[in-house]
């Protein structure tokens, strides 16, 4: 993905220099020369931008559609790579400020302190893309300002892998955080933008991902415009987005790259869209394999019907550009289109400042202003107000902790833990096993992992196991090394080892290793086998595949297989790998039947005063289309919402011990953990906190912060509670529109302190269709902590066939003292409290309107108070 073709770097190199030394020439014209237009700082960026467009050649016109658009010399275009990621932080660029995945954002219900993290993530960028021009003159793979980011699909189903990346199930939530997040990236400087964000996935997507290549979505007519198209909506409107990524399903039988209802109707017609559309990666191929969607035969069809209906970018390669050429030549494609599409792409360039002298263009930012102890802090604050506490028994806050904490679980010491997915690299990560460490430094603090994520806890295979002969005569490996990963070939280097393990130089390394011996049983039972790598590798015992993860992608992967094998009997053993990162030791682990780590762990419980099981999920089980089918998981989704059986069966063992035990759950999607509910003692939903999460979760267990996180999706009690997960009709799902009882309610999240609400005030018992409702509320915090209420305004609209449950209206956060009120208010604008109708249609009907102000859903612990007013007339709202 971010590894370029041999040679290809030098000759960017080489086009920069052409660029920079034809900037300097046009800048060193004689006195009174005039300058083309495209040159000229002072024109309008639209004009700017379509005369340099007027100066290409149909070659060069289709070299700059796609994601890796090379320099242009004559004409002073610098290389630039359109494709950079922003989810939570600057990615994929070396070391940044990491903040909480964007579900862990969602949580905070804050849309100021959304905005203030983007802006941080929007100067990062700038900071970042000075770097990189220094050393290229354009701008590479990660390195650009175009910023693939909010994704603020709807997270409809909690099996989808990609909800992660999400702000959650509900409309109007997702559409506050995603409307701050690209406003907040965009920034407010009225000559330049900051970046170019890009809401995705346009539109009606959410998994599952092993089939989002060929899917054809029907949502029906009400769920497309209540449900799945608010959040757009704002993002263009009000948020001013200045691009949008558009999905790989089709919808309504169109490709949603090639479906001119949703890229013309709605995006440019109805909501005024006059920014760039990008396809998601790959998803022009699919418009015409025939094994995705074959909406049309050719490459040259595919890019035509996709450029007609609007979009403007291809994430693709360069045969997409070669097809563009050829359906422009034999007349299929009309020039002016692509044209038009090349308009919006310079003028987003032209926007940004990349034809512009660089000290006119945020010149107050430095190459510095990157990875600060000031965004730490506030990623760190971000993670505090996110983590939300979903049961407590009263043993929580810790206080002075008691003196022997055991700290057990596969993500306690986990970096994937803290940063989820489309992340950037955390200089100063904090684990949550040294976020406890260094809140309680006078504790003992014992960690034992005790389980893996999926398997029992897994521990280097012991060299004095292995044998280079069957009667192990010779202790050791056979190691040979490949030129390449054709195993059949022969080995250019062959050797012998103490066990299978190999330490990577720090460079990327060619070839594959083949490590081969003999393995004598200890015991009975079944043995599990993993190769902790950064590649792919399999595992044999005589001969027999036991684990084969050869054809992963880039991501490590965490696949493991079992094997029953017979106490004092040898086996051959045969391990093959090979490397796909620069860095990384790589050995063989195994976990034997009577699975020590297991009994280290309840050891270690028993001895204790505290545990903290810090269990849950990382993005190597739920996320993009990922190579892994395990139970429980498949693809990257997930298949069951339980906690993985192996930690759900220690967790057991530890609770049987006595000693009291708090849950640190870290996932990017809900767990139905219905046994913990039931038997420990406190449960934290952490989510993936960021870099700086281990001592945002320390300092909530110890009551530094109090908890104010809210669940921004419902935790059902079970996978069969909802409807299947190719079904995207919203009857059943979300809070919205499921009426069965669940584990824990979207907007749920507890205190360390009680607060109160009195006096709910309308300022009128009716209100006309056309006008905004005022509402009130006094909210006191009546418990002896000072703490912050995220307090939620809920619309019913009872008399209305089809109307959601309940809808989220309006969010504040408030801060009191103990004893402390204070009034909050809201307005409620006309378009929350419309209804859509079967037919699509947005309509604010004539009745009566129930309200709920709280700290929760109306039924549930939450604290509130219910109010009503009727509405009076009628009005039809626009799409």
């Amino acid at each position: 993905m971010g590894v370029r073709a041999g040679g290809r770097v030098s000759a960017g190199i080489l086009a920069a220099v052409l660029v920079l030394c034809g900037a300097a020439t046009a800048r060193a014209q004689l006195p009174g020369a005039q300058l083309p237009s495209y040159q000229d700082p002072s024109q309008p960026p639209e004009r700017r931008a379509a005369d340099l467009v007027a100066r290409m050649t149909l070659e060069e016109k289709a070299s700059q559609l796609l994601n890796d658009a090379p320099a242009i010399p004559r004409l002073n275009i610098r290389e630039y790579n359109w494709w950079n990621e922003g989810l939570h932080g600057v990615a994929a660029a070396g070391h940044a400020t990491v903040f909480p995945q964007a579900i862990g954002l969602a949580a905070t219900f804050d849309e100021p302190l959304m905005r203030q993290v983007a802006d941080l993530i929007g100067i990062e960028f700038r900071a970042k893309h000075l770097d990189a021009r220094h050393r290229f003159g354009g701008s590479d793979w990660f390195e650009g300002l175009t910023v693939w980011s909010p994704n603020i699909n709807i997270f409809r189903d909690p099996r989808w892998g990609r909800g992660q990346e999400t702000y959650g199930e509900d409309p109007y939530l997702t559409a506050r955080l995603g409307v701050a997040f690209v406003q907040g990236l965009q920034g407010d400087d009225p000559d330049y933008a900051l970046t170019i964000a890009t809401p995705k996935h346009f539109a009606v997507h959410s998994g599952p991902e092993a089939s989002r290549h060929r899917d054809d979505i029907r949502p029906t007519a009400r769920d497309l415009e209540d449900t799945y198209l608010p959040a757009f909506r704002a993002a263009i409107i009000e948020g001013g987005a200045g691009s949008l990524m558009c999905a790989y399903n089709a919808v309504d039988g169109a490709p949603a790259c090639a479906n001119e209802r949703l890229l013309g109707h709605y995006l440019r017609d109805a909501w005024g869209f006059d920014g760039f559309v990008v396809s998601d990666c790959g998803a022009v191929t699919d418009i015409h394999s025939p094994d995705r969607h074959a909406y049309v035969a050719t490459p040259e069809a595919a890019v035509t019907v996709a450029f007609r209906a609007g979009m403007d970018l291809i994430c693709g390669g360069p045969e997409d550009g070669e097809a563009v050429v050829r359906a422009v030549r034999d007349g299929a494609l009309d020039e002016a289109v692509v044209d038009r599409s090349l308009v919006r792409l310079f003028t987003a360039r032209m926007r940004l400042g990349q034809f512009d002298e660089p000290s006119r263009v945020f010149p107050d930012i430095t190459a510095a202003d990157f990875d600060t102890a000031e965004g730490r802090a506030l990623a760190q604050t971000a993670a505090e107000k996110g983590i939300v506490l979903l049961k407590n028994d009263g043993l929580l806050p810790l206080g002075e902790a008691p003196g022997r904490i055991a700290v057990i679980g596969p993500n306690a010491d986990s970096l994937a833990a803290l940063v989820g997915n489309y992340n950037g690299d955390p200089s100063h990560p904090v684990t949550i096993l040294e976020g406890v460490r260094r809140r309680w430094p006078d504790a003992q603090v014992t960690h034992v992992q005790g389980s893996g994520l999926i398997d029992r806890a897994l521990v280097p295979l012991p060299a004095g196991a292995l044998c280079l002969d069957a009667a192990c005569r010779t202790p050791g490996v056979r190691v040979e090394r490949f030129a390449g990963r054709d195993l059949s070939a022969a080995p250019v280097q062959t050797g012998q080892a103490d066990g299978v393990a190999h330490a990577w130089s720090g460079r990327l390394e060619s070839g594959a290793l083949r490590y081969s011996g003999y393995l004598t049983a200890p015991e009975d039972g079944d043995y599990v086998f993993r190769y902790d790598a950064n590649g792919g590798y399999r595992v044999f015992i005589d001969d027999a595949p036991v684990v084969d993860a050869w054809n992963i992608d880039w991501r490590p992967s965490i696949a493991a297989g079992a094997v029953r094998l017979e106490r004092g009997r040898t086996y051959r053993l045969r391990v093959e790998a090979f490397q796909r990162a620069t860095s990384g030791d790589e050995r063989l682990l195994w976990s034997p039947p009577s699975d020590p780590g297991g009994a280290q762990a309840e050891a270690a419980a028993r001895e204790a005063d505290l545990v903290l099981f810090v269990g849950g999920l990382t993005a190597q089980l739920e996320g993009e289309e990922l190579p892994l089918s395990t139970p429980g998981f498949a693809g990257g989704d997930r298949t069951s919402l339980d906690l993985p059986p192996a930690q759900q069966r220690l967790l057991e063992r530890l609770h049987a011990t006595g000693t009291p035990v708090v849950l640190v759950l870290v996932s990017g999607s809900a767990i139905s953990v219905n046994w913990a509910d039931r038997n420990v003692a406190a449960i934290l939903q952490a989510w993936y906190p960021g870099g700086q999460g281990g001592d945002a979760v320390a300092r909530i267990l110890a009551g530094d912060v109090n908890p104010s996180g809210r669940l921004p999706v419902t935790f059902y009690r079970s996978v069969d509670d909802l409807p299947a997960f190719t079904d995207y009709r919203m009857r059943g799902r979300t809070y919205r529109y499921h009426a069965g009882p669940v584990l824990y309610p979207f907007g749920h999240g507890l205190s360390y302190t009680r607060f109160d609400y009195a006096d709910v005030r309308t300022g009128r018992a009716t209100v006309r269709a056309d006008q905004p409702l005022e509402v009130s509320v006094l909210v006191s915090n009546v418990g002896a902590r000072q703490g912050e209420e995220v307090v939620q305004l809920y619309v019913r609209r009872p008399d209305v066939e089809g109307a959601p449950l309940r809808s989220l209206a309006g969010v504040r956060r408030v801060a009191l003292a103990p004893g402390e009120r204070r009034r909050v208010s809201f307005t409620v604008d006309p378009r929350s409290l419309s209804v859509v109708d079967d037919a699509g249609v947005r309509r604010i009907t004539p009745g009566p309107v129930e309200l709920w102000v709280g700290g929760g859903q109306p039924g549930g612990m939450a604290p509130g108070r219910a109010a009503a007013v009727r509405v009076t007339g009628a009005a039809e709202l626009p799409r």
